[in-house]
Order: C-alpha cells, then sequence, then structure tokens
C-alpha cells in the first residue's frame, strides 16, 4: 500500500514539477488520508483516520446539561462534553431547564484561520440558525458579533429589517445606524419566512407533499407554529389569493396576512 502511495505522489509530482512543489499533497482513500509534507528538504508521509478529518462539522446536538455559565452552556452529548455559545434569545429559553436535564440544539460551527479554535453557536429552531447564517453575511457582522446582538426574537428582527425599522435594528445590541442600514440593505426582501417563527412550541404533523404541504412543514419544524395555526395561516392566504402557485409565493402572502 505505501509503495502505491509514493508511486501516485511521484506521478503527481511529476506533472506538477514545472511549478513550485506545494509544502503539503493530500492523497485519500475510503479510510485513510496520507499527507506528504516537505519537512526540511525531506518529504515525510503522515497517515491519519481520515473519519476524523471529514466528520468534523456539528449542525446538531443532543444531550444532558451539564453545565450553565453567563452566555454559554456545557452539554454532554455521546460522552463528549460540548461547550456551546447561546445568543441571547435562546439563553432565555432555558430558564426552565436545570442541570441534568435533556437539551437539544441545532449547531452553526464556526472556525477559520483567524479563529481556529471551533465556536459553536446553538440554536432552538433550524429556522433561527438559517437566519444567523443570513445575518453574518452582512458586511462587518461576524458569528460572536451576530449572536450577541440577538437580544430579541427572530421573528422581530425580520420584521424590522422588511420593514426599514433602523430603529429597532439599532436596538441590538453592538449594531449602529450605520450597521442597521446595512442590515436592511443586504436582507431586505429575505426575511419573510423568519418573521413567520412563531414563539410557541413546534408540533409535528405529516403533510401532503404538495406547494402547500412545504409550507406546511416549514411554519411547523423550522418556524414553531402549531399545527392548526399554520392550516388556517395557509387557509386564509390560498383565499386571499388564488393565484399563488408557488411555496416561495405562498410564504409572501403568508407574510402579507399575518403584518397587515
Amino acid at each position: 500500500m505505501i509503495d502505491d502511495l509514493w508511486n501516485r505522489f511521484a506521478l503527481s509530482f511529476y506533472y506538477n514539477r514545472q511549478n513550485t512543489l506545494n509544502r503539503q499533497s493530500s492523497i485519500y482513500n475510503n479510510k485513510y488520508s496520507f499527507q506528504f509534507r516537505v519537512v526540511k528538504g525531506k518529504i515525510a508521509l503522515i497517515i491519519s483516520d481520515k473519519l476524523s478529518i471529514e466528520n468534523y462539522m456539528i449542525g446538531y446536538l443532543e444531550g444532558k446539561l451539564l453545565k450553565i455559565e453567563k452566555d454559554r452552556i456545557l452539554l454532554l452529548a455521546n460522552q463528549v462534553g460540548y461547550e456551546v455559545l447561546l445568543p441571547v434569545i435562546v439563553f432565555e429559553t432555558l430558564e426552565t431547564k436545570t442541570v441534568g436535564k435533556k437539551l437539544s440544539l441545532y449547531i452553526y460551527y464556526h472556525q477559520t484561520e483567524r479563529q481556529p479554535k471551533p465556536v459553536l453557536i446553538g440554536f432552538n429552531l433550524e429556522a433561527e440558525r438559517e437566519f444567523f447564517q443570513y445575518f453574518i453575511s452582512v458586511e462587518a457582522i461576524g458569528p460572536l458579533k451576530a449572536a450577541k446582538a440577538m437580544d430579541i426574537p427572530v421573528r422581530d428582527i425580520a420584521r424590522a429589517i422588511e420593514t426599514n425599522d433602523t430603529t429597532r435594528l439599532k436596538q441590538l445590541k453592538g449594531i449602529g445606524n450605520r450597521t442597521a442600514q446595512k442590515i436592511i440593505a443586504s436582507l431586505k426582501g429575505k426575511m419573510g419566512k423568519f418573521a413567520l417563527i412563531s414563539k410557541s412550541e413546534p408540533d409535528a404533523m405529516p403533510v401532503d407533499e404538495d406547494f402547500a404541504g412545504q409550507v406546511l412543514t416549514v411554519l411547523i419544524d423550522q418556524l414553531g407554529h402549531k399545527a392548526a395555526d399554520a392550516k388556517l395561516m395557509i387557509e386564509e392566504a390560498l383565499k386571499r389569493n388564488r393565484s399563488v402557485s408557488t411555496p416561495e409565493e405562498l410564504f409572501e402572502e403568508v407574510y402579507r396576512g399575518e403584518t397587515s
């Protein structure tokens, strides 16, 4: 196996010899990662478990609450303790939770060259995490700043964006007038779905696979509406506008009905 790897590396080097040799080159098979690195003029072979490289992303955690701190928690999942940073709106929902209780969170995983230590940011709803990803796409708003800024419900932030309410946005921690204007310029027209997030707990319910069913699923599973309330919202939206034919159009009509 090692001989084969050296042959493959030599072939790769032959095709790339006209260019400067990269300080690191990788070859993979189904189980292992083989990395060739140039160390003091010599080529070193490093073999590692491929699974540990591919599966570092964390999108959801479910486990037992071990510790509650000012802005984060320690969550035990699969015998591993994960430190999870929580936006204020999520932290407030833990008021009824005590150490030892079960807890599940959707996770945004943050790691960059400037921030090599992984940071996990937790959310109660998948839609909250999705909103967060939009939020950090705005210039000058990084994940840590966004987490601190989310101190009012996502639905209220989304509605402020859609209605050009800079006064409301400036109430967010660390958000000034200029940043509030950037948020609106970047995200207006994309927030209708998030403005529909409910304050109530979600009820799971099977639905038909049509466009209204898709919207119903999102309203219940991602936005946290009761099944009966979500059905009523869709029925009223379809009565107001019978020309609706796509999930996107239906979301817009539901949103108009909720804000009118």
